[in-house]
């Protein structure tokens, strides 16, 4: 690999520029919010099947962060989702715009962001057409016990999203059995309602090209040691990333009913970052034939 930098710059040029624009899209969302206008609806990512969903989301999401643009609001936990990313950005992003140099680094913080969003839409509509299934089954008369096999193998856990909406349909229909056609009419509106609502649930933040970054820093420093708070000895920047992916890859699977983090969006990043070191490192062998 043949990345030299000119000069070494604690806050470069495009790192700068992207902490300057995340930090005053969060105040313009927090600002717009209280006079009524929720600049999530237009700038975080909603899935192609939405009605909200508009292209130029697949990158503007990437500065858009917390639940602060409407009434009932969290700010403390918005500030704690920019200041994390935003935190991450300088950390290693620095390091990285100053090898990479500031028009590659641009380049590879956005198309780890874009590619990240594109694999977490995927996943949602994979997501979705599960929902879909479920709603179909109530389109024809189905038993108890029906459900309860479509349950078993279909291996709905009670600790998935969609899993506990099930099992919990599952318990009502048990303790109100026998049931009726309206019963039955309102358990199929209701997970309707719930299939539209997922396709409606925007997403916001940096951490798709963030985690880019964090992976492109312990491919390229590996043996890097890495001081974090919770942990009392170093580790390796490569343990680290390592760790962090499989972490990932678990929480994303597990898919828990209370989790509202987009894990193969990390995943995506990651994998994307991956592919562009690949490819600018063969790009670089041959320019030295």
């Amino acid at each position: 690999m043949d990345f030299r930098p000119s000069r070494f710059e604690i806050l470069p040029t495009i790192v700068k520029n992207l902490l300057i624009l995340n930090g005053l899209l969060f105040l313009a969302t927090i600002v717009m919010g209280k006079q009524g206008i929720d600049l999530t609806e237009f700038l975080a990512l909603h899935h192609w099947s939405s009605e909200k969903f508009r292209w130029w989301q697949l990158v503007t999401h990437l500065f858009m962060h917390g639940d602060v643009g409407v009434i009932g609001a969290n700010y403390e936990a918005g500030f704690m989702h920019l200041f994390s990313n935003m935190f991450a950005l300088w950390m290693f992003g620095s390091i990285l715009e100053n090898t990479f140099g500031p028009n590659r680094f641009l380049y590879f913080y956005l198309l780890c962001g874009v590619g990240a969003s594109i694999l977490h839409l995927g996943v949602v509509t994979w997501q979705l057409a599960g929902v879909q299934d479920v709603v179909s089954q109530f389109n024809h008369p189905i038993t108890l016990d029906q459900f309860s096999a479509y349950l078993t193998s279909h291996h709905y856990s009670r600790n998935s999203q969609l899993g506990a909406i099930l099992y919990d349909i599952k318990q009502q229909w048990a303790a109100a059995a026998p049931v009726g056609p309206s019963f039955m009419q309102s358990i199929s509106v209701e997970l309707q309602k719930y299939l539209t609502m997922q396709r409606d649930v925007p997403t916001v933040g940096a951490s798709g090209a963030v985690f880019g970054i964090l992976f492109a820093f312990g491919y390229l420093f590996p043996n890097t040691e890495l001081y974090l708070y919770f942990i009392p000895i170093p580790i390796k920047a490569k343990y680290f990333v390592a760790f962090y992916a499989i972490f990932e890859l678990y929480a994303g699977i597990r898919n828990s009913a209370s989790d509202n983090i987009a894990h193969f969006a990390h995943l995506g990043g990651m994998l994307v970052a991956f592919i562009i070191i690949k490819v600018w490192n063969k790009t670089n062998r041959k320019s030295l034939y």
